[in-house]
């Protein structure tokens, strides 16, 4: 079982001026604080034409239902890992380490009239049985929330 995700976030700037920001660990930190994240490393590294972009970071289980919170404890250690092979695509994979399950998918920037759509597909699967179905819905909402925090942080960061 699992639950797939496709969400775009608007951006009123260029592709490459939206692959510079998403390639900018000091946004990756903004968002991430915006985000109420307790604690993270970024880490930025060039690989040929493209990236690798690691958010390695812990976020608070506040809210969770309690069956949730028995699965991850009092925060939720997060790795989000992107592979980006240029600055328009980009493989994403995130974890939680020591917990079954993941998210994989890709994120697209296509660019249109000075206008760009960050494109995000992500799967995401969680090998529990009986609640992995509730636990795929939460953290689709639990993204969903996430992705609207970063578009806004993104709107600030490239309106300067």
């Amino acid at each position: 079982m699992s639950k797939k995700i496709h969400h775009e976030l608007t951006y009123d700037a260029p592709a490459a001026a939206v692959a510079a920001m998403l390639g900018d660990a000091d946004f990756r930190e903004e968002v991430c604080r915006r985000q109420g994240v307790l604690r993270q490393t970024v880490t930025v590294t060039p690989s040929g034409a493209g990236k690798e972009v690691v958010i390695d970071q812990f976020q608070p289980a506040d809210g969770l239902p309690s069956f949730a919170k028995k699965l991850v404890g009092d925060e939720i250690h997060i790795v989000q890992k992107e592979t980006w092979s240029d600055g328009e695509r980009a493989d994403v994979v995130v974890t939680i380490p020591g917990k079954p399950g993941d998210m994989t998918g890709t994120i697209r920037l296509e660019e249109s009239e000075g206008r760009t759509t960050e494109v995000i597909d992500l799967e995401i699967k969680v090998g529990i049985p009986l609640v992995g179905g509730k636990v795929e819905g939460l953290i689709g909402e639990m993204l969903i929330k996430s992705l609207r925090n970063e578009n806004e942080t993104g709107r600030d960061y490239l309106s300067r």
